[in-house]
Parts: structure tokens; C-alpha cells; sequence
């Protein structure tokens, strides 16, 4: 399980099921988190945004809809940013393996478009495989000053 930095505020750690509709809910918490920490209305439409690709990723590609994996979600806060580890128990991949949704053979594709959307939406994003399975994203956003 993930434990929060010493000089962090912990504001979620939870499990979610491989559901859509944990989607929503893990949005909609971590929303009111960053809320509570201080990000101004326009953050938090990027955060949210972000957060949802991600969710989906994990639901979707990750664990599959599999009722036995879960999604993990950690939320924390220092007085500069608000970090968010979601992680999968799927099979994991490598994002230098997911084509670039700018590339002309890709503009028409209805998928594809998650990991460049969080990266456009998120200060810092980090994808990390697991071992022995899943992936880690690792989301920060800085406050505005």
C-alpha cells in the first residue's frame, strides 16, 4: 500500500472497483480534495479531466472490468502541489509504447488520446509498470501562485 511523504496531507487513500461508475466516484473525490486544498476553478477542471483518463485507463485497459482488481487511488497535498498515484492490477504496459495520437495515421482513431491528454492537463505525469503486474500514473499539480 502507498503511504504519503512525512511533510504530506494525506486527503484520499482508497480502493476503487473496476467499474465505470468508480469513474465517477474517484473523480468526484479527488475534485472535492483538490477543492479543499486550494485549486482555483480552472485547476480543477484540468485535474478532473486528467483524473478521469486516468481512471478509465485503469478500468478499461488495466484491470479490465475484472471484479477481482482494483483501482488504488492516494491523494496528498504539500503547500505547493497536490500529487494523485492511481494504480491498476492489470497487466501493466510501457507508455513509450502507446502511439502518438498526433501522428497522421492516428488523427481518425476513436482511443489513444488518454496519456497525451493527462500530460496537457497535469504539471508532471509519470508512468511506471509494476512488478509482477499493473501500472502506477503519478499526477502533480502545482498551485498557482
Amino acid at each position: 500500500m502507498n503511504h504519503p511523504v512525512e511533510d504530506q496531507n494525506e486527503l484520499l487513500n482508497r480502493d476503487f472497483e473496476s467499474t465505470l461508475e468508480s469513474v465517477d466516484s474517484a473523480e468526484a473525490l479527488i475534485f472535492s480534495a483538490a477543492d479543499r486544498a486550494g485549486f482555483d476553478e480552472d485547476d480543477l477542471h484540468k485535474i478532473g479531466m486528467a483524473v478521469r483518463e486516468c481512471m478509465v485507463n485503469a478500468v478499461v485497459h488495466g484491470n479490465r472490468y475484472s471484479s477481482n482488481k482494483k483501482v488504488h487511488v492516494l491523494v496528498t497535498s504539500d503547500n505547493q502541489d497536490l500529487t494523485i498515484k492511481i494504480s491498476d492490477q492489470g497487466d501493466g504496459f510501457e507508455v513509450s509504447d502507446v502511439p502518438d495520437p498526433l501522428a497522421e495515421d492516428n488523427l481518425m482513431r476513436h482511443s489513444g488520446r488518454g496519456v497525451f491528454l493527462i500530460r496537457a492537463f497535469m504539471d508532471e505525469a509519470q508512468f511506471r509498470k509494476l512488478s509482477p503486474v499493473g501500472t502506477e500514473v503519478t499526477l502533480v499539480k502545482k498551485k498557482s501562485v
